[in-house]
């Protein structure tokens, strides 16, 4: 945990400022066929469109931004399945910082490849027998780096908040915001937009069914450890919430619901069939929930957090399903 103080909507907005023209400002999507399916209007906020292919961008962007100099030179310490890897590899290479991340031996081959292409060192681990945060506290002090966690850094939070306070500024208020819900970067930043923008909107974290610490720690209370979750939502293969991410979520959040991998996959060729766009696991686990759960005449928005999938790996899940 850091050493910072939990964020507030004044540090999102912050960080706005810091990702103004370096962050896209990725497009709000509609679809006629989601909206007459379920009574409501739905607004896709699409950050498979981001720069490295998801919402990650902005926190790795933000934080790395508010390195000191000595912070620079000795560089950036990561761990991440993958998109917080791209991220803080792209941002450190925008800032010249040299990064160092942990990903899993067998995260998504693209995952690897687009980390080492933005001139970020991997170090690979078995996720399921290492502790990546051990390992990456280890390597980050051995060299003298600064680690970035993936989501529990006040820094992260505040640039992940940017996504929804896009949103909001582009649709107005809203009735619902639901966002895929890993260790809860996202869904914090995004509550903390909410709340000041929107107060009246509901918001809600979407998880996968077979990793549900969130919901289990949001119904308890309290931080709920679990083992590395199987799923495809290898986003959201996390263990728990983090301290910062937890006391925003218990404080701003509606609910948490669950989305299993069938829903994920059918979200992923609605996508791809209908609005067009490649969208991951994890990044349909907001719409796989708010499909079901949307009420007539509601206003909502869905955070769609990213679209770095492998294409093998992706004609392979619709094939399976299909």
């Amino acid at each position: 945990m850091s050493a910072l103080a939990t964020p507030g909507f004044e540090d999102v907005k912050a960080a706005a400022a810091r990702l103004a023209g370096q962050a896209h400002r990725t497009p709000v999507m509609r679809s006629r066929t989601v909206d007459a399916a379920t009574g409501a209007q739905f607004f896709f906020k699409c950050e498979n469109f981001q720069r490295m292919g998801a919402f990650k961008f902005r926190g790795g962007f933000n934080a790395l931004s508010c390195f000191d100099a000595g912070q620079r030179r000795a560089g950036v310490a990561a761990f991440s399945s993958g998109n917080h890897a791209q991220a803080i590899a792209l941002a450190a290479q925008i800032l010249g910082i040299p990064a160092t991340i942990l990903m899993p031996a067998d995260a998504p081959a693209m995952k690897v490849a687009a980390t080492r292409g933005y001139g970020g060192e991997v170090v690979l681990y078995d996720r399921y027998k290492e502790d990546r945060e051990v390992l990456a506290r280890r390597l980050a002090e051995e060299r003298g780096m600064t680690l970035i966690p993936p989501y529990d850094h006040p820094h992260v939070i505040a640039g992940q908040g940017t996504a929804a306070l896009e949103l909001l500024e582009d649709t107005g208020p809203l009735d619902a915001l639901f966002v895929p819900l890993g260790g809860g970067g996202l869904l914090s930043g995004c509550a903390l937009s909410a709340r000041a923008l929107a107060p009246q909107c509901k918001v809600y974290g979407v998880e996968p069914a077979a990793g549900n610490d969130g919901q289990q720690s949001f119904r308890a209370g309290r931080i709920v450890h679990i083992d590395t979750p199987r799923t495809i939502a290898d986003g959201a293969q996390t263990q728990h919430l983090g301290e910062h991410t937890f006391a925003i979520i218990r404080r701003e959040v509606e609910d948490i619901h669950t989305a299993t991998d069938a829903e994920l996959v059918d979200a992923m060729r609605f996508f791809a069939e209908r609005m067009k766009m490649l969208v991951e696991p994890t990044g349909c686990l907001a719409f796989a929930a708010a499909r079901r759960l949307a009420q007539p005449g509601q206003r909502i928005g869905v955070i769609l957090s990213g679209g770095n999938v492998d294409l093998q790996r992706f004609t392979q899940l619709l094939g399976q399903a299909g």
